[in-house]
C-alpha cells in the first residue's frame, strides 16, 4: 500500500515541478548561461533565497532538468519496446514522443529541456547527466532489437540508434512550424520517412567518391599554400574557428573557455583577444563559417545534375566528408544558446535558408520520381538535423570514419530503418 503524502510533502513536489518546469521554459528560451535564477525565482513566484531551498545552485537545477527530459524520452522508447515489430517500435516511440511534445505545447504537461547544454555540465553533474543520456541511447537502441529478427552488427545497430534518436531530438527545432494538434500526424509522417527512406525503392543509391567531389575547404580558403603575411593571418583564423568549434562539439558553450580554446592552439589568451574581441563574435564566427560550408556543398551537388536524389546524396556525402576530415567538424547548431538574442535569431534564419535548399532538391526528387512522395519540408529538416548530429558520430559510433560513415549512418535514412518487407 502506498505511503500517502503529507501536504507539507506533496507542497514541496508541487512547487519543485513548478520550478523545473520554469527553468526549463527559461534554459530553452535563453540558454544556461543568460537564465538568471533570480528570473527563473520570478518565474514561480518565489524570491531568489527561496529558490536555493530547493536548489541550492543554477548546476544543480540544470542538472534536474536534464534528468528528467531524458528521462522522460527513455520511457516512450520503453513502452514502445513492447511492440513487438520494428515498424511499431519505432512508430510508437515517435507517437509517445511528440504527443508528450504536444501536452507541453498546450500546457498540459511541463516543459522539457533540449539537450543544448549537455555538454556543458561541470562536474559532478556532468558524470550523473551524461550517463543518463547514455543510458537514453541505449534505450532507444533497443528498439532496434526485434525479437526473430537478425541482430545488427556492432557499427550499423549504433549508427541506426544515433540516427534514430538524434532525428527525434532534432523535432524540437522545428515542431514550431505546427499546430499542436498536428504532432500526431506529423509523427506518423516522420515515422514513416525513417521507416522507409527517401529513396523510392529500385534506385541506384551509390554515392559519389570522395574524389569525384570538390573539397569543401577550398570554398573556405583553407590550405592555401600562400606564405604571405595575408595568408599566414587567415591560416591562424581558420585554425580557431576549427579549434573553437570542436571544443564548442565537444563540452558545450560555457565548457569551450577561451583558455581552453587558446592552450588548444598552444597560443596565448591575448592572441585569442587579437582575432576576438568576444566568445560570442567567435561563435558567431563558427557559424559563418559552418554555413559556408553547407552553402558550397548544396552549390556543388546542384552542380552535378542527375535526379534530385543524386544530388541530395552528393551534398550529405560531402558534408559528412567534411565532417570527418581535418578541416572539420561543422558547428552544431545548439550552440546557438551560447549566442544574444539577436544573434541567434540571425542563426535560425540562416539555418531556416539552408534547410530550404534541401526542401527544394527533395521537390526535385519528388518531380523526377528518385525520392517517395512525402513533406519536403520535414524531409529537409530531418537531412539537416543528420548531418548536424554527425559531429559528434564518433562518441556513439566506435569505428565509424570518412570511408564508412555515408553507409553506416547516412544511408539509412535514404533507404530506411526497415528491412523492405518490415
Amino acid at each position: 500500500m502506498a505511503t500517502k503524502k503529507s501536504p507539507a510533502t506533496a507542497r514541496f513536489q508541487d512547487k519543485r515541478e513548478a520550478i523545473l518546469d520554469g527553468a526549463a521554459r527559461l534554459f530553452n528560451q535563453h540558454g544556461v548561461r543568460a537564465a538568471m535564477m533570480s528570473s527563473i525565482a520570478a518565474s514561480v513566484g518565489l524570491a531568489t533565497n527561496s529558490l536555493t531551498y530547493y536548489y541550492r545552485k543554477k548546476d544543480d537545477l540544470v542538472a534536474a532538468c536534464l534528468l528528467r527530459a531524458a528521462e522522460a524520452m527513455g520511457a516512450a522508447a520503453d513502452e514502445a519496446a513492447k511492440a513487438s515489430t520494428l515498424n511499431l517500435r519505432v512508430q510508437g516511440f515517435l507517437s509517445r514522443y511528440l504527443e508528450l511534445l504536444a501536452a507541453v505545447a498546450q500546457g498540459r504537461h511541463p516543459e522539457l529541456m533540449v539537450f543544448s547544454d549537455l555538454l556543458s555540465m561541470p562536474p559532478p553533474h556532468r558524470t550523473a547527466v551524461l550517463g543518463a543520456y547514455t543510458q537514453l541511447f541505449r534505450r532507444v537502441r533497443r528498439l532496434l532489437d526485434v525479437p526473430g529478427a537478425p541482430k545488427l552488427p556492432e557499427l550499423q545497430r549504433n549508427a541506426r540508434a544515433h540516427l534514430l534518436l538524434s532525428s527525434t531530438s532534432w523535432a524540437r527545432a522545428w515542431l514550431q512550424r505546427h499546430e499542436p494538434d498536428d504532432y500526431a500526424a506529423v509523427a506518423q509522417r516522420l515515422g514513416a520517412l525513417l521507416l522507409h527512406g527517401l529513396a523510392l525503392p529500385g534506385q541506384a543509391l551509390m554515392p559519389p567518391q570522395p574524389s569525384a567531389l570538390p573539397p569543401l575547404w577550398l570554398a573556405l580558403g583553407d590550405g592555401d599554400d600562400s606564405s604571405s603575411a595575408a595568408s599566414r593571418a587567415a591560416d591562424l583564423r581558420a585554425a580557431y574557428l576549427r579549434a573553437a568549434t570542436r571544443l564548442v562539439n565537444e563540452h558545450g558553450v560555457l565548457g569551450a573557455s577561451v583558455d581552453r580554446i587558446a592552450a588548444e592552439l598552444q597560443l596565448t589568451k591575448g592572441s585569442f583577444y587579437h582575432h576576438h574581441e568576444t566568445k560570442e563574435e567567435l561563435i558567431a564566427a563558427c557559424f559563418e563559417r559552418t554555413f559556408a560550408v553547407m552553402r558550397a556543398a548544396q552549390n556543388a551537388a546542384q552542380a552535378t545534375g542527375g535526379s534530385g536524389l543524386q544530388r541530395l546524396v552528393a551534398a550529405c556525402r560531402m558534408l559528412l566528408d567534411f565532417q570527418m576530415s581535418s578541416h572539420g567538424p561543422l558547428l552544431r547548431v545548439t550552440a546557438w544558446t551560447g549566442l544574444p538574442d539577436a544573434l541567434r535569431l540571425d542563426t535560425r534564419r540562416t539555418m531556416e535558408r539552408l534547410s530550404g535548399r534541401f526542401a527544394s532538391l527533395v521537390v526535385d526528387g519528388m518531380a523526377d520520381h528518385s525520392l517517395r512522395v512525402l513533406d519536403p519540408h520535414l524531409a529537409a529538416h530531418v537531412v539537416s538535423g543528420m548531418l548536424n548530429a554527425a559531429a559528434e558520430i564518433e562518441r556513439w559510433v566506435r569505428g565509424v570514419d570518412a570511408a564508412n560513415v555515408f553507409e553506416l549512418y547516412a544511408m539509412p535514412l535514404f533507404t530506411g530503418l526497415a528491412p523492405p518487407s518490415g
